[in-house]
C-alpha cells in the first residue's frame, strides 16, 4: 500500500493538532502548517513522519512554497481559522476583514494551490475544509465567523463540482461544541461547560478527536463516493431546538 500524505493547516493546536495526531497514527505522512513553529515541532516529535511548514495561509507565496517543500499532498485539511467575538455591529472593519481573509480566503488559497498541483500530477486528491455549525445556524456575538463558515460550505460545493472530473473530491466538516482550540477558554468556565453539555442530545461536548475521526472516515475508502458534502459533527445539537422547549 502506498503511503498517503496529508497537509493540515492550523495544526499547531486544538482540532488541527488532534487531526495531525490521528492521521500520523493511521500511517499518513503529515504536513503541519502554521505560524507557530515551536508548537509544530513539539507535535511533529510525537508523530514521527511529519514535516513542519511555517506559512501564513493568507499569503499565496507562503502557501505555494510550503506545498512545494512538502510535496503535493493526497489530502488537504483546511483547519486554520480565527474568530473575533462581539456583536456584529460593534466589529471593526479591520476585524471583519481579517476574519474573512484567514477563514475564507485562506481556505481558498490553500485549496487552489493544492488542487492545481493535484490536477497537474494526476493525483486523485481530497480537500477537506472545516466549516462549523455556525454555517448552519449563526450564534450571537460571533462577529464575522458565521458568515465565513457559510462561505466555506459554499466554496466546498463549488470546488467539488469543478474538480470532480479531475478525480479530486472536496468536502467539509462542521464541528459543533468542541472542547478544543479557540473554544477551550469558553469551556474553562464550569457553568458554561455544564450548560452547553446539557444542550447536546448526546450529553457531552465534542473533542478534537471526534473531528479527526470524521476526517479519517471521509478520506477512507468508505467515504470514496462522498463529494461536495458538509458532514455535521455536533452530537445532534443543531437539530435539538424542540428538545429545548417545554411541551405541555
Amino acid at each position: 500500500m502506498t503511503e498517503k500524505s496529508i497537509l493540515i493547516t492550523g495544526a499547531a493546536s486544538g482540532i488541527g493538532a488532534a487531526i495531525a495526531s490521528a492521521c500520523g497514527n493511521a500511517g499518513y505522512r503529515v504536513g503541519l502548517l502554521d505560524l507557530d513553529t515551536d508548537s509544530l515541532e513539539k507535535i511533529a516529535s510525537t508523530i514521527g513522519n511529519a514535516v513542519v511548514l511555517r506559512a501564513d495561509v493568507t499569503i499565496e507565496e507562503d502557501v505555494s512554497n510550503a506545498i512545494d517543500l512538502f510535496g503535493t499532498p493526497d489530502t488537504v485539511v483546511n483547519n486554520a481559522g480565527i474568530v473575533r467575538f462581539g456583536p456584529l455591529i460593534e466589529q471593526s472593519v479591520d476585524d471583519f476583514t481579517l476574519t474573512v481573509k484567514v477563514n475564507l480566503i485562506g481556505s481558498y488559497i490553500v485549496a487552489r494551490e493544492a488542487a492545481i498541483r493535484m490536477k497537474a500530477q494526476g493525483i486523485s486528491g481530497h480537500i477537506i475544509n472545516l466549516s462549523s455549525i455556525n454555517s448552519v445556524t449563526p450564534g450571537p456575538g460571533a462577529g464575522a465567523y458565521p458568515a465565513t463558515k457559510a462561505g466555506i460550505k459554499q466554496l466546498t460545493r463549488q470546488l467539488a463540482i469543478e474538480l470532480g472530473n479531475a478525480h479530486i473530491r472536496v468536502n467539509c466538516i462542521a464541528p459543533g461544541f468542541i472542547d478544543a482550540g479557540m473554544s477551550a477558554p469558553i469551556y474553562a468556565d464550569p457553568a458554561v461547560r455544564a450548560k452547553r453539555s446539557a444542550a447536546v442530545p448526546m450529553g457531552r461536548l465534542g473533542t478534537g478527536d471526534d473531528i479527526a475521526q470524521a476526517v479519517l472516515y471521509l478520506d477512507s475508502d468508505a467515504g470514496a463516493y462522498v463529494n461536495g458534502h458538509e458532514l455535521v459533527v455536533d452530537g445532534g445539537v443543531v437539530h435539538s431546538l424542540l428538545g429545548q422547549l417545554p411541551r405541555d
